[in-house]
């Protein structure tokens, strides 16, 4: 009789930690759909740690990556995986980029999205792929997009638009299709969790003016409504290919609301209001509290009044990069980032206040993480921010 009570107390010590475990699980999961902690992983972070290595040496520095991010308690990688016409997956639309080979179109001998995806989800951290659906160059030279490029046929033509920049014509159908081809290749080859893209939209007013004379009969609508109406176009669809696979679309506009009209003519109080364009917004709102132009308090007010429905989540990006440095758009409060060490963190508490935000994500990953990048505030900021991440 004592040997069936112990087996019994056995079973019970069994079954209770099961639960425990089964609890922290559950804990660790709610804490996943609570907030997302989100870091911006660029291309310039790709050819630093990335370009030319061989495959191992490779894949251990995404180890390395997804380690850091994992062991300071973020759940989110926002990785650029085309920045430039290009790509760091096997596509059949785009070659590989220079950024993972040395030179655009070169093998680098592994799928690098593949392998990022699979080494997030096993840290339990969810994936986006980062995109930027017009630009082809930072620069002008044209000699550098390779025959395997889908820019190369448009050298010389419309499509393409030279100055400060290469970039796609938003205006052209054919782009159009690129881009929302691009990112059904994506969605429905990888185990991605969804695909954000950023604020680069027009690059200039006059890009497409021709098309907008040619099109618009009698100018009815303004040049400004016509570019509003081709980007949103183009997003309605970029949508729909993403919610037909069941991933997450999102936009990361400019943090000053009026810049998205005057400037990239991205369509953002559209974009809050209807479910049929994003599943999620996230505004670059890289202000302080005492920056004089806008600041942070002001700008998350202003976009937690635009995004009206209930289907489109909120998230914020915030500026890790300005840490310990001058603010120079800031007029006064242009020093606030080189006298404070614990803005992120107060501003991810203000965040946490708010009822329609869902979490944040820091740019980026090198101001983190590299000591290349640190400035005297850096180790001070972080150790802060950790205070309010539960590690």
């Amino acid at each position: 009789m004592k040997k069936i009570g112990v087996f019994l107390v056995i079973i019970f010590l069994v079954v209770t930690l099961l639960c425990i475990s089964n609890k922290n699980d559950d804990v660790r999961s709610n804490k996943i759909i609570k907030e997302k902690r989100g870091v911006f992983v660029s291309y310039i972070e790709i050819g630093r740690y990335l370009k030319g290595k061989d495959v191992d040496s490779s894949k251990k520095e995404i180890d390395k990556i997804i380690s850091n991010i994992n062991n300071m308690g973020f759940n989110m990688i926002i990785l650029q995986i085309r920045s430039f016409a290009d790509a760091i997956y096997y596509s059949d639309i785009f070659p590989w980029s220079y950024l993972v080979s040395g030179q655009e179109g070169v093998d680098p001998g592994y799928d690098i999205l593949e392998y990022f995806i699979e080494c997030a989800h096993k840290n339990n951290i969810q994936l986006y792929g980062w995109i930027n659906p017009y630009r082809v160059r930072s620069n002008t030279d044209i000699s550098s997009i390779s025959d395997k490029s889908p820019a190369y046929k448009y050298i010389d033509s419309d499509t393409l638009y030279v100055s400060n920049g290469i970039y796609f014509n938003p205006s052209k159908s054919e782009v159009e299709k690129l881009i929302v081809d691009g990112v059904r290749e994506v969605v429905s080859k990888y185990d991605i969790d969804g695909i954000l893209f950023d604020d680069y939209f027009y690059p200039d007013s006059d890009i497409d003016i021709e098309d907008y004379n040619n099109n618009i009969e009698n100018n009815s609508i303004s040049l400004n409504d016509y570019h509003l109406m081709i980007i949103n176009n183009m997003i309605k669809k970029v949508h729909e290919v993403c919610k037909k696979y069941n991933k997450k679309f999102g936009v990361s506009p400019d943090g000053n609301i009026d810049n998205n009209y005057s400037k990239i003519f991205a369509d953002v109080k559209e974009w809050g209001k209807s479910d049929l364009y994003v599943d999620f917004l996230m505004p670059q709102v890289y202000y302080g509290f005492f920056n004089e132009a806008r600041s942070f308090v002001d700008a998350v007010n202003e976009w937690r009044k635009l995004v009206s429905s209930d289907k489109v989540e909120l998230y914020f990006a915030l500026a890790f990069y300005k840490v310990g440095s001058i603010d120079v758009w800031a007029k006064n409060g242009r020093e606030e980032w080189l006298n404070s060490n614990n803005i992120i963190m107060r501003e991810v508490i203000i965040l946490r206040n708010l009822k329609k935000c869902k979490g944040f994500a820091l740019f980026r990953y090198d101001h983190m993480f590299n000591s290349e990048y640190f400035t005297d505030k850096t180790m001070d900021e972080i150790k802060n921010l950790e205070k309010i991440l539960d590690i």
